[in-house]
Formats: structure tokens, sequence, C-alpha cells
């Protein structure tokens, strides 16, 4: 799979901030191929080539995290959904926010992530 995917055929675009670092996810979909293109940090994870169902759901990993694009059709357009770990995005942030602490210190004039997650007090530190 290619590390190199040109972005302008992306119609859709998020960044996550996880506990092991920002992830940024692009999505590729030819509306007349059905063609699925998922691409993680800039490394393509999935591509389904040439299909004749339009909508749907494709499933892959974000770091640890299940992920999902659902496709929708709305009219002559097309509506793209991301959910993590079962949740929707927002629904996902919002409960991330309510389980982990996040602070960033600077260590040499660097900046680092410390992550507590309070339910399993496990702690993420990222350089």
């Amino acid at each position: 799979m290619s590390s190199d995917i040109d972005s302008y055929d992306d119609v859709a675009q998020w960044d996550l901030n996880l506990p092991d670092g920002k992830h940024t996810v692009r999505f590729q979909h030819g509306t007349t191929s059905g063609r699925r293109v998922i691409i993680v940090d800039g490394k393509e994870v999935r591509n389904t080539g040439w299909q004749f169902k339009l909508v749907g759901k494709e499933s892959f990993l974000v770091g640890k995290y299940k992920a999902c694009i659902i496709i929708e059709a709305n009219g002559l357009s097309y509506s793209y959904i991301l959910e993590v770990d079962g949740k929707s995005l927002k629904r996902f942030v919002e409960n991330r926010k309510k389980v982990c602490r996040t602070w960033i210190p600077g260590v040499l004039g660097k900046p680092h992530r410390v992550v507590l997650e309070k339910d399993s007090l496990n702690v993420w530190l990222m350089v």
C-alpha cells in the first residue's frame, strides 16, 4: 500500500487527538465507481477498488481504536460519518474529555503530552 496518496480526491478528513498522539484520517470515495480509500496518517490502510454499492460502512483501525466510516446518500450527494469505538466522533470526543485529563508541559523547550485516563489510571506520555 502506498504512503504517498494525493489529497485532491479526498471527500472527507478528520483530525483526532488520541492518547497515543494526533492522527489524521482521510477518505476518498469514487461516487461513480464506488471505490473507497482510507488513509490514516498518510498511509493507505484500505482500498476497495470498484464496487457497485455506493453506500455502506468501511472499518479500520486508528492506533488501537476501531473506527468506521459510514457512507450515506442524501439525494444526489453523500455524507460521511466517522465513528470511533462504536460512537460518533462527537460522542467519542465528549467521552474522552470526561475520562481523560491532559497536560502539555514543556521539557527542555519541547512540548510533551501527558494523558491520564481516569477510569483505568493509565498514563500516556508522548514526546
